[in-house]
């Protein structure tokens, strides 16, 4: 049984997998913003309650710096587009949806880090993100978060109720039955030119 400090961990937990597969079904700004703060929050809660937390995690650093650019400047949020792989014939990845960011949106958020951490940050940052030329794809990035998430939850014994999670979990747990990566690679392959050509035409007003 979970220690009774973890209750506010277990309703965050709960928000950001519903929130999560609101993304995964249905994308869209709304959808991603909404994730991004869960996760802020989810990081709050948990290291409060268990003095657990995702600091050490690279896809939380990279989402932790978007989500603070876009608390403070939301209209920023119109900057970015979501595409489904299945009306882009010519692309092929391992996740249904691309969530494109330019990159100068990205570089902003490099910028406004805590200048002790953001050397160390915009390292992790680069490396964890997908970047094609002024675009950069953040979904393989909150897919990847979200496994995190499942293993830290398992790792500490908070075994969630919601739906969501239980899919998520089933999920988990066939991919482990049969040897399958948990993790997306979230390369875009172009089987028709340039993948980063084609994913700048896509998103033709970023300069």
């Amino acid at each position: 049984m979970a220690p009774k400090h973890s209750t506010r961990s277990f309703v965050a937990g709960e928000r950001f997998f519903r929130l999560y597969h609101k993304h995964c079904v249905q994308p869209d700004q709304d959808t991603l913003f909404g994730l991004l703060e869960a996760a802020h929050s989810l990081n709050d809660r948990l290291n409060k309650r268990t003095g657990s937390n995702f600091f050490e995690c690279n896809e939380f650093v990279a989402l932790k710096a978007l989500r603070n650019l876009f608390h403070h400047e939301e209209e920023l949020k119109h900057d970015v587009r979501i595409l489904s792989v299945e009306e882009m014939p010519p692309v092929t990845s391992d996740l249904l949806y691309l969530c494109l960011v330019p990159r100068q949106l990205v570089e902003k958020a490099i910028a406004q880090i805590n200048r002790k951490r953001r050397e160390q940050d915009a390292s992790i940052i680069r490396i964890t993100l997908k970047w094609y030329g002024n675009v950069v794809n953040i979904n393989p990035c909150i897919f990847n978060f979200a496994v995190h998430v499942f293993e830290k939850f398992r790792l500490l014994g908070l075994d969630l109720n919601n739906e969501e999670y239980i899919e998520f979990r089933a999920s988990y747990e066939y991919e482990e039955e049969h040897e399958h990566s948990h993790f997306a690679t979230g390369d875009v392959v172009c089987h028709a030119g340039s993948a980063e050509q084609l994913l700048m035409s896509a998103f033709a007003d970023v300069t």
